[in-house]
């Protein structure tokens, strides 16, 4: 498991969870966001601005 906390947000991935590459994104303890990494959608909740520029920085610095 990865967990990464930026913005006050926890991002975390699990190696080996099932397939479609993605991220679950917390903020106090309450998932606001499940995102399909491959293919840049959001599986669960809402994306909003802030969240895709961390997730873009994130997956930049090879942390995704």
């Amino acid at each position: 498991m990865s967990k990464i906390r930026r913005g006050n947000y926890v991002f975390l991935t699990w190696k080996g969870d099932h397939s479609r590459k993605h991220v679950h994104v917390y903020r106090n303890g309450e998932l606001v966001l499940k995102w399909d990494l491959e293919h840049k959608m959001a599986m669960k909740g809402k994306l909003n601005k802030r969240l895709l520029g961390l997730i873009q920085q994130l997956e930049e610095e090879g942390l995704l």
